[in-house]
């Protein structure tokens, strides 16, 4: 059995409103803002949330597809706004269940937690699966899907688990090597396209240019939603801040400044970007009738000449690995922070930390396993919209459920312990809430909407109905177990 780092042997945590229990497995310090920071970016990516996203958007709306886009941003920096309130305020690992737990009760507290370990093991499931064409056309110049995918999405997350378990040091320099890539593959490259490579007027990002260039008159309403359902993807994760909270200095405070500034800086990259990548197109309806297998490198190629394709599979391959490893980094302190409350069963040990590592070993090996079973929904061929909008869709579950609390709390009067600042700032917090809330509701169902344009060519319903039916599916074993195990009632008392 491995040794347990407790409280007493932590460095403790000083101002917060809310700690994690005396006595309790602990996780070391060792991260700055910047490292928060690049914890932030690396698992909200933008290489990974646009290229991923990129021709889907583009079959959708066409270069207008953009204008979505925005809108997702400008939306989901309300819910990091939210988000960075709470990390600040309750700076403990396992952020939506805490939050929830203190902000609600135990009974939602639990549901909520199942919710997110089951959303962000999908979410590091769709990264895994995402990356496998990058890797295999980098190593052997083919694009693989189905079951080929699967097999190298397995090894990138038992790859990334084997890293992981070395310790922290070893995780943020792998980490670090994939922000510096990001910086390449994204900043560098979109720079480069706009000023040297333009091969479109700024006039194609206008409805009546996209329709033209699509070919075929679009209905407003259909294409955004549709366009605003794949556009989700591109800024979740900012969260994995409030989840490694514990081991940062400065605790809280370091972790709100990291969720914002994660989702803006990766907002304006992935904006650009994307821009950059429609002016440098030569062929737009090309890739409207999705006849261009990946746009971003064709762009590349086509502009910089083939001697840049490897170079560039390089650097974004290893950016879909540091957003991997990130991903598992945080996921396993959420499986971590969960056990140790006693909300999982305590024969599994995860919240047992490493003496030598300060890593929760268990935690993030049982996270690995969980996404390796969610690898079975890409089995098909063309299954990336499939894997996109099951990804995407628990994580925006949970979204609404920490948002959905912070309105209760603030309705009910619950609030009043974790305040954030002034009347002033309070009242426009609540504002803030209320709209994130509004927004979270309407994208979720609109995710979660069966589109069998999203889906691989010929899909089943139970591919089109993915999003429903293993959400809602999880949703109802977890209310059953409330109601007949009571698995709440075994929760670690709150300190007062």
């Amino acid at each position: 059995m491995m040794d347990q780092v407790t409280a007493e042997q932590a460095e403790p945590v000083r101002g917060p409103r809310a700690t994690a229990h005396e006595g309790t497995p602990q996780l070391r310090r060792g991260l700055g803002i910047v490292s928060m920071l690049s914890i932030g970016v690396a698992t909200v990516a933008p290489v990974v949330g646009l290229y991923s996203i990129f021709s889907l958007g583009m079959v959708t709306a066409g270069p207008w597809w953009i204008w979505p886009l925005l809108i997702s941003l400008g939306c989901q920096l309300l819910v990091a706004v939210v988000y960075a309130g709470l990390a600040r305020r309750i700076p403990i690992t396992g952020g939506p269940f805490q939050w929830a737990r203190r902000l609600v009760g135990p009974k939602y507290a639990w549901f909520t937690g199942v919710m997110y370990l089951i959303a962000v093991s999908a979410a590091l499931t769709t990264v895994a699966y995402l990356a496998a064409p990058w890797m295999s056309n980098l190593f052997f110049g083919v694009t693989v899907t189905g079951p080929a995918a699967l097999l190298w999405s397995a090894g990138l997350l038992l790859l990334g688990l084997l890293i992981n378990c070395q310790g922290l040091r070893v995780t943020k320099t792998v980490i670090n090597i994939g922000i510096l890539c990001e910086v390449l593959a994204s900043i560098a490259l979109g720079i480069v396209l706009l000023l040297a490579f333009q091969h479109q007027p700024w006039e194609v990002f206008a409805w009546e240019t996209s329709q033209v260039i699509v070919g075929q008159p679009l209905e407003l309403i259909p294409a955004v939603m549709t366009a605003l359902a794949v556009c989700g993807w591109a800024f979740v994760g900012f969260d994995a801040s409030a989840s490694v909270v514990e081991e940062a200095h400065g605790s809280g405070a370091t972790a709100a400044k990291a969720i914002v500034g994660a989702t803006a800086l990766v907002g304006g990259i992935v904006l650009m970007v994307a821009v950059a990548v429609i002016l440098a197109t030569r062929d737009l309806p090309a890739l409207t009738r999705g006849e261009v297998a990946d746009p971003v490198l064709d762009a590349v190629t086509s502009n910089l000449g083939p001697m840049a394709e490897k170079p560039f599979l390089l650097l974004v391959a290893i950016t879909f690995f540091a957003c991997v490893l990130s991903m598992q980094t945080y996921l396993g302190r959420v499986y971590f922070a969960i056990a140790r409350e006693d909300a999982l069963p305590a024969k599994l040990r995860l919240a047992q930390v490493s003496a030598r590592t300060g890593i929760p070993v268990r935690a993030i090996s049982a996270a690995t396993v969980v996404a390796l079973c969610g690898l079975l929904l890409g089995l098909s061929d063309g299954a990336m919209g499939t894997m996109i909008r099951f990804g995407t869709g628990g994580l925006y579950i949970v979204f609404t459920l920490v948002v959905a609390a912070v309105v209760f709390a603030h309705v009910s009067g619950r609030w009043a312990p974790w305040r954030i600042g002034t009347k002033w700032q309070e009242r426009w917090f609540s504002v803030i809430s209320g709209a994130a809330l509004l927004w979270l509701g309407c994208e979720t169902i609109n995710i979660a909407w069966p589109r069998p344009e999203l889906a691989a060519p010929g899909a089943s319903p139970a591919e089109v109905w993915s999003v429903v039916w293993v959400f809602g599916g999880i949703a109802l074993i977890a209310l059953l177990a409330l109601l007949i195990a009571r698995p709440h009632a075994r929760l670690r008392k709150l300190e007062r």
